[in-house]
């Protein structure tokens, strides 16, 4: 993998961290997480003007990544509910590029190195790590994440794929974050009403759109990475978002970290140095 892209990789993962921070310490983790893909929206219908349209081979691809992301936050809002976080985002982010690894071969005719192959392992060990650190854990919370991992390998490879026929991965992005707030704001309005679901955006519109650009961005640079270097790869290196997210509850929130955390923090960076050595 190149160095750019690397690096640019490592930090859309930061910022990746830094909007689950955001819904992690709001109020309301469902309608949290709308207003994080409302506010990728709104940032992504600002740039349009601003790009060309993809081409039109594209659009089914972005359609149905909107159909997955929107399972996508309904299966983390009922996995947090069902279970410690401490297990279910590990489990999430860990098993999701063993998915796409393993299958990348079938799906996108992608065949990783050894060396590569070996760094996705290590990744992906690391952040399943984290698991351990979770002492309340069920088997539905389990369920949930592990469902999640494969709705999260599925939209890795549409995404990839649909990034690489548009003819520019910017675009692509800017225009696959349009349908999946419309789909999340809808599906809240049927189930609680309208009243309350404004009243949550105008309080927090703020948090939403901060949280948006983050998003937006953090996924956009995936996607223009995986246009450069194997899907599986990129994929991998993405989950180092836990590697952040670690540093920011330590040094930022004054979280107690761990052993496991610190030992999964060190195999996460081995990981990494191993992807760039393959």
């Amino acid at each position: 993998m190149p160095l750019d892209v690397l690096f640019l990789v490592l930090f859309g993962a930061a910022l990746h961290a830094v909007w689950n921070a955001l819904v992690k310490s709001g109020t309301d983790k469902s309608l949290d997480a709308a207003m994080v893909s409302l506010g990728g929206g709104m940032v992504g219908l600002a740039f349009l003007p601003f790009v060309p349209m993809p081409d039109p081979a594209a659009w089914p691809f972005v359609l149905t990544s909107a159909v997955l992301q929107f399972a996508y936050f309904q299966l983390v809002a009922a996995a947090y509910r069902a279970g410690d976080i401490g297990l279910v985002y590990p489990l999430m982010r860990g098993a999701a590029p063993l998915l796409v690894a393993t299958t990348s071969g079938v799906v996108l005719g992608e065949h990783l190195t050894p060396g590569a192959m070996a760094g996705v392992l290590v990744i992906s060990v690391g952040v399943l790590t984290l698991a351990f650190e979770s002492r309340h854990g069920s088997r539905r919370a389990i369920a949930y994440a592990l469902a999640n991992a494969a709705v999260i390998a599925t939209y890795t490879f549409v995404d990839g794929a649909g990034a690489r026929v548009s003819g520019n991965a910017v675009s692509y992005t800017l225009w696959m974050s349009l349908l999946p707030p419309v789909l999340l704001f809808g599906w809240a309005v049927v189930r609680r009403g309208s009243r309350p679901v404004w009243t949550h955006v105008r309080r927090n519109w703020v948090r939403g759109l901060l949280g948006g650009a983050g998003s937006i961005a953090s996924y956009g640079l995936a996607l223009w990475a995986m246009t450069k270097a194997p899907v599986a790869t990129v994929a991998a290196l993405r989950e180092t978002a836990i590697l952040f997210a670690l540093l920011i509850s330590v040094f930022i929130l004054k979280e107690k970290a761990s052993i496991w955390r610190y030992i999964a923090g060190a195999v996460i960076a081995a990981g990494v140095l191993v992807l760039k050595l393959a």
